[in-house]
C-alpha cells in the first residue's frame, strides 16, 4: 500500500492543487470524512466547508464552496464550486460578507425562497473567515 495519496482540487476557473499528501479531510454533505492512502472507492457530495490536508505534520486549509469528490485507493479528485487557500482569503472582506448575510437573514422568513441563498452566503463567509484565520 502506498504511503501517500494524490490530492487534486479543481474549480471551474483553475487547478488549485495537485500534490501527494498523507491525509485529506473533506466537508461531506453528511459531515466531515477523512481519506487515507488505500481508501475504498466512492463518490461524495461536498458541502460548504473547510478541506484540510496534511503532508508531514503541518495542516493546510482550503475553504470550499461545495462540490463533489471522487475517492479511490491512490487519489482524491475534488471538483469544487469555489476553493480558496488560506493565504488567498481577505478576512476583513469575509467579515463584511458575513455581516451582510446575517442582516439579510434577519429580514427573511424561513419560507422565503431567498433564505437558502442567504444562509449559504453566511456559511461561505464563516468558512472563509475560519480558513483565513487559521482556525
Amino acid at each position: 500500500m502506498a504511503s501517500t495519496i494524490r490530492l487534486e482540487l479543481v474549480t471551474p476557473e483553475r487547478l488549485v492543487l495537485s500534490e501527494e499528501v498523507d491525509e485529506v479531510v473533506l466537508p461531506g454533505y453528511e459531515g466531515e470524512f477523512g481519506v487515507l492512502p488505500g481508501h475504498t472507492q466512492y463518490l461524495a457530495i461536498l458541502n460548504i466547508g473547510m478541506l484540510w490536508y496534511r503532508k508531514g505534520s503541518p495542516k493546510t486549509r482550503i475553504a470550499l464552496g461545495g462540490g463533489f469528490a471522487e475517492v479511490n485507493h491512490d487519489r482524491v479528485v475534488v471538483m469544487a464550486d469555489t476553493a480558496e487557500r488560506a493565504d488567498e482569503i481577505d478576512v476583513e472582506r469575509a467579515q463584511r460578507a458575513r455581516d451582510r448575510a446575517e442582516a439579510r437573514l434577519k429580514e427573511l422568513s424561513l419560507d422565503d425562497e431567498t433564505y437558502a441563498k442567504a444562509y449559504a452566503e453566511l456559511q461561505r463567509a464563516l468558512v472563509r473567515m475560519a480558513t483565513g484565520a487559521g482556525e
